[in-house]
């Protein structure tokens, strides 16, 4: 940390990033980096498989999982939450495979589910429900240097996870036969990226906040492709656009004194209206 500490010392003209000043200001700017980074390869993959409400889905998931490690007394909740939301995901996609419901009102169902079982838990016994606002709105200003670390080992697992399943979540969610034909095993493929999801979503809510962390997750690529003509373009443009609205985000937020995840969807949003305002003029 002590490298990164002294390159925004000499990059960043602002006065938190002098010397020995506003760590957790700089702790925050590197988490966003990779955050940012993540979610902007996260994000072509799930636009392009039509996951949206999925990835929103598990927030619910992710919040009942948090509420039932602290009822099982667990020091680190978030843990636990990791667990439900892989269960959680596994769930959708087996029932998913397993029947001819439509994927949305499977997702709709099991997001129901959970969020009325997270705030059943959270409530009973007339516990107070205020102690759980902090995943919903979320706080990058308290990362610590460690949860950094995870956060690097996370965005090394996305990147192989994308240069190995890119392809292959592409033909399937052109045409699932197609896949079959092929010889692909759709249903433990959706199992690796749903599972993925489930964890990137889980780990980062209490820093981005469960109330906007889908928006983080589509709204990068959805900008991308008002402007993007092919593949690569796409991909790149994707990760510029998340990575530009996280640090920006954060930066504005700090000095407005505004929720940085609401901030950041927000310059996501002027993105993709911008996008979508020229996407007539470039194709």
């Amino acid at each position: 940390m002590e490298i990164w500490y002294k390159v925004v010392e000499l990059v960043i003209p602002f006065d938190w990033a002098k010397a020995d000043h506003m760590f957790f200001m700089k702790n925050a700017l590197l988490a966003i980096i990779l955050v940012s980074f993540i979610f902007g390869i996260l994000s072509t993959m799930i636009v392009n498989n039509r996951m949206a409400f999925f990835s929103d889905a598990l927030g619910h998931g992710a919040f009942t999982g948090v509420v039932i490690g602290g009822i099982l007394g667990f020091v680190r909740p978030i843990w636990s939450a990791v667990v439900f939301s892989i269960i959680f995901s596994l769930g959708i996609t087996l029932v998913k495979n397993k029947s001819k419901i439509s994927r949305d009102t499977i997702i709709g169902v099991f997001s129901s589910v959970a969020i009325a079982l997270g705030i059943f838990l959270s409530t009973l016994g007339g516990r107070s429900f205020t102690k759980l606002n902090a995943f919903l709105v979320g706080d990058i200003l308290s990362i610590k240097p460690s949860e950094i670390g995870l956060l690097f080992l996370v965005l090394i697992a996305m990147i192989v996870l994308w240069s190995l399943l890119f392809n292959k979540l592409l033909v399937v969610s052109v045409n699932q036969s197609l896949a079959s034909s092929r010889g692909l095993n759709t249903f433990w493929i959706e199992v690796i990226f749903t599972t993925a999801i489930a964890v990137i979503v889980t780990i980062s809510m209490s820093w981005i906040g469960l109330l906007v962390i889908n928006s983080l997750l589509i709204l990068p690529a959805a900008a991308a492709r008002n402007i993007t003509s092919n593949v690569r373009q796409y991909h790149v443009v994707t990760i510029l656009i998340s990575m530009v609205s996280g640090v920006g985000g954060l930066i504005l937020s700090y000095y407005i004194e505004t929720a940085t995840g609401a901030t950041i969807v927000l310059i996501l949003s002027i993105f993709f209206f911008i996008t979508f305002a020229l996407r007539g003029k470039t194709c």
